[in-house]
């Protein structure tokens, strides 16, 4: 009898100790813990917020450039015909414009797209393998950037012997472009 009692306080002990003893982490639930994954999930909710702000803030600076570009081009269009050197300095800012317009921004923001190609953050990595974007570029594709770059180099040619239905005609190609790059994002 002393044997039985032995071997049954024995398994009780046991099997106390199997209830207050955790599970092996094999037995416990597989897995990332539900916090971890959340958390992981509003970090990627903030990184992809600050992709569509860069894209925003890009299309703002182009947007003050086309606007920048369509008084030059008003001015233009009034000075050729009575003032030849107004006509001329328009008919160059309207060509720098144009040029930004193809750059996405002037020098000063060549240099933070710079800052952020050396950091490794690229707006269209997908988009620049496919040879569709310049690195770094966020709204110009290189199909648009060729042919504003193109209406820039046409526009200055014309500052030699300024023709308003000429300019105004090269003006509306540069408008075009924009109109399609300007579109809100989907």
């Amino acid at each position: 009898m002393r044997l039985k009692v032995q071997a049954l306080l024995t398994a009780a002990a046991i099997t106390a100790v199997a209830l207050l003893v955790p599970a092996p982490a094999a037995a416990q639930a597989a897995g990332t813990p539900a916090e971890m994954v959340s958390t992981y999930g509003a970090l990627a909710d903030c990184i992809l917020a600050l992709k569509r702000t860069e894209a925003n803030l890009v299309r703002s600076i182009l947007a003050a450039t086309l606007a920048h570009g369509q008084v030059q081009a008003a001015r233009a269009q009034k000075a050729i015909g009575g003032d030849a050197k107004a006509a001329v300095a328009a008919i160059e800012a309207l060509a720098a414009d144009v040029s930004q317009l193809g750059t996405e921004g002037d020098n000063a923001v060549g240099a933070v797209r710079k800052r952020l190609l050396e950091g490794g953050h690229h707006h269209h990595a997908a988009g620049e393998a496919q040879g569709l974007y310049d690195e770094g570029y966020v709204v110009v594709t290189r199909a648009a950037k060729a042919k504003l770059l193109e209406s820039a180099r046409a526009i200055a040619g014309m500052a030699a012997v300024p023709k308003a239905d000429a300019l105004g005609a090269e003006w509306k190609k540069v408008e075009g472009i924009m109109a399609g790059l300007l579109a809100p994002a989907k």
